[in-house]
């Protein structure tokens, strides 16, 4: 049996914008967690760590530059009333809250002034960039942007973006995709959904434990679905341009338990979740078994009649299954699952 639902939590909240009222809710935190006897989570065993991947107004409200609708139409929406009910009625439970942020800034190597064809126009949202497409000309590196992106003196970015663009291409996972500007540092698009905000806030002051937050994504060179390592580490010359996040992985496989939720179950959250596996099959593959997978708090990227990605989602949650790692749905205690029940 869970913890109850505190009275502020308003379900039909996750689709719209509002100011968390902090003060308020540290005092309902504080009086709730007496309430109902919930100790500090440095006591927690078994550990249990709730990593909420790309929770962004950006990704999960209509309306928004990359809203994951899912098939429903509603995906992101529905997932995270969802993901705030698990929060509250397990809040007793989960020991720490890692959110991670999808952060970017206007001049980045996905996004569309970056490129010029041979007119000066730049592509629009969403055109796949080939390495064909490079060496021909028909995409270059915007010349007016060269100064600013360039790590070092001297650096041929010609060159590195063929390099990159045909990395992704061997890479299996996506081609160089142009996306919308999305996710942009400073911007209300960059913030958490305000009810999972809330919800977050909310469990870091009745736990005790602050809400571990994970910037990726803002390195102008790379994309960075997963939140442990960018799509590319070296450039053309085999010299490095960004770098894995060790301190991240160490963090996570400290705690006993790992739950994921958040967008996009397709891309982001997959992505995060296989180079997890493809640590933890290098270091103890038994330890996948403590991995699960909250499937009813993440949707597919599904754009009607141009993408629906959702069978490739399926797909790869089937794979970590057969891992060992489990799927799990937010209505079950988590205190129920195998391997968590104290």
């Amino acid at each position: 049996m869970g913890w109850p639902l505190p009275p502020h939590f308003d379900p039909g909240a996750t689709a719209r914008l509002f100011r968390v009222p902090y003060l308020e809710r540290a005092e309902q935190a504080r009086a709730w967690a007496a309430e109902h006897g919930i100790s500090p989570a440095a006591s927690d065993s078994p550990s249990v760590c709730l990593v909420l991947v790309d929770v962004q107004n950006t990704f999960c409200l209509p309306g928004f530059e990359l809203f994951v609708a899912g098939r429903s139409g509603t995906g992101a929406v529905d997932d995270n009333a969802r993901l705030c009910r698990f929060i509250y009625t397990n809040l007793g439970a989960i020991t720490q809250i890692v959110a991670t942020l999808d952060t970017h800034s206007a001049i980045q190597i996905f996004h569309p002034v970056f490129w010029v064809n041979e007119a000066g126009a730049h592509p629009g949202p969403h055109t796949v960039v080939s390495r064909e497409d490079v060496v021909a000309g028909v995409w270059r590196v915007n010349p007016k942007i060269l100064a600013a992106v360039a790590p070092r003196p001297g650096f041929d970015l010609e060159a590195y973006v063929r390099h990159y663009a045909g990395k992704l291409q061997a890479g299996g996972k996506y081609p160089l995709t142009i996306w919308p500007y999305h996710a942009m540092l400073g911007g209300i698009g960059h913030a958490l959904v305000s009810s999972v905000e809330e919800a977050v806030f909310f469990h870091a002051v009745a736990r005790d434990r602050p809400t571990r937050f994970e910037i990726k994504g803002n390195n102008p060179l790379t994309e960075h679905y997963s939140v442990l390592r960018p799509e590319v580490l070296e450039d053309h010359e085999g010299l490095p341009i960004a770098g894995e996040n060790t301190a991240l992985l160490k963090a996570l496989l400290s705690f006993d338990v790992l739950i994921f939720a958040g967008q996009a179950k397709s891309h982001c959250l997959a992505w995060t979740v296989e180079d997890l596996l493809t640590e933890i099959r290098a270091r103890d593959p038994g330890r996948a078994e403590r991995v699960y997978l909250l499937e009813d708090c993440t949707s597919p990227v599904v754009v009607p009649g141009v993408v629906d990605f959702t069978e490739r989602a399926d797909a790869a949650f089937a794979r970590f299954a057969g891992a060992g790692m489990h799927r799990v749905r937010s209505t079950t205690p988590l205190r129920s699952w195998p391997g968590v029940g104290r």
